[in-house]
């Protein structure tokens, strides 16, 4: 029968991205992603009450989630396209449309770099606070441009770059799949008592579908920066390269660390999270100075979009081969 409606389409790609683009994310209260968090709510708490907290319960969640979000989905696509082609390929470009946010994570850190040219400070609390999970409250003006500029570069890979990566690879179920795996690690996958072993598949799982693309952004960023005066590609792969591993994780740092070495200026630095400093790491050249101004801001989204466009460009391209 084949995967009729599934299967990656450079075509249907393009328009799903550029609606996107023009519109960005549709705030509605049923949006697909919102209704995966409930489910997810509403399957943890059936799992913890019938006392599946550890390992276990969280590998249930995942293969909960993965029927609902992936199998039922994929199945009525199928479906539908056997026997309404033009129907199914519609619905495909509005998946694609809802399931990616490049447009709004622009929109987000445009908000930071609006108010905090007009030195509104609380505003600017507000802004960056929607990206961002740390206490914002004591943050200056120069701390939310940091903040908003490391909250890009890693968001590019999560946010972006890893669910374009997955949907070539698989399609649309790649695609579904990356979303459950990313849900879970934003809403269990912390190294606090509650969620250690049950937050564990999750977040193991987005660290693996992670690990290619935030690799391949090492590769992608520096070339985006090749138009850009002032910046440095070299510094940017020397930097992700050797700095990488300073950042948590094994996928957040090649973005950061390679950001701050093409920019020339460092970021991170000081983060606290309920009331307690959780990390003064630095990224960055230790000769280059901290980032903060609205030109930092501008530049990394400037590399940003040219990054996408140019990974959508590429996406396309592979998928008419």
């Amino acid at each position: 029968m084949g995967f009729e409606g599934l299967a990656p389409s450079g075509w249907l790609l393009l328009i799903g991205l550029s609606l996107d683009a023009v519109f960005g994310d549709p705030q509605l209260r049923l949006h697909p992603i919102r209704l995966l968090g409930d489910t997810l709510r509403f399957f943890e708490g059936t799992l913890r009450r019938m006392g599946l907290t550890g390992y276990a319960g969280g590998c249930v969640l995942l293969l909960l989630l993965a029927l609902v979000w992936i199998g039922l989905p994929a199945f009525a696509i199928h479906q539908i396209s056997l026997r309404n082609p033009q129907l199914g390929s519609a619905v495909h470009v509005l998946c694609v449309y809802i399931f990616f946010a490049m447009r709004d994570l622009i929109d987000h850190v445009r908000a930071v770099r609006n108010t905090a040219r007009r030195g509104e400070l609380k505003a600017t609390h507000a802004a960056i606070a929607m990206l961002v999970g740390r206490d914002t409250g004591r943050m200056d003006i120069v701390g939310c441009r940091r903040a908003s500029i490391e909250s890009l570069s890693e968001s590019f890979v999560d946010g972006f770059l890893s669910a374009l990566f997955w949907y070539v690879v698989a399609g649309l179920p790649g695609l579904f799949l990356f979303k459950v795996a990313s849900t879970m690690d934003s809403m269990v996958g912390y190294k606090t008592e509650r969620y250690l072993q049950f937050g564990w598949c999750g977040a193991r799982l987005d660290d693996l579908m992670n690990f290619i693309p935030a690799r391949l952004a090492w590769i992608l960023l520096p070339l985006c920066a090749l138009p850009f005066r002032g910046l440095s590609p070299l510094k940017g792969w020397q930097i992700g390269l050797r700095q990488h591993a300073i950042v948590p994780g094994p996928n957040p740092g090649w973005s950061e660390a390679t950001m701050a070495g093409l920019l020339q200026r460092r970021l991170i630095g000081p983060i606290r999270r309920d009331g307690a400093l959780v990390t003064d790491i630095w990224v960055g050249d230790a000769a280059d100075p901290p980032a903060g101004s609205d030109e930092d801001v501008g530049n990394a989204l400037k590399v940003t979009v040219l990054a996408a466009a140019a990974s959508t460009l590429l996406a396309v391209v592979v998928l008419s081969v």
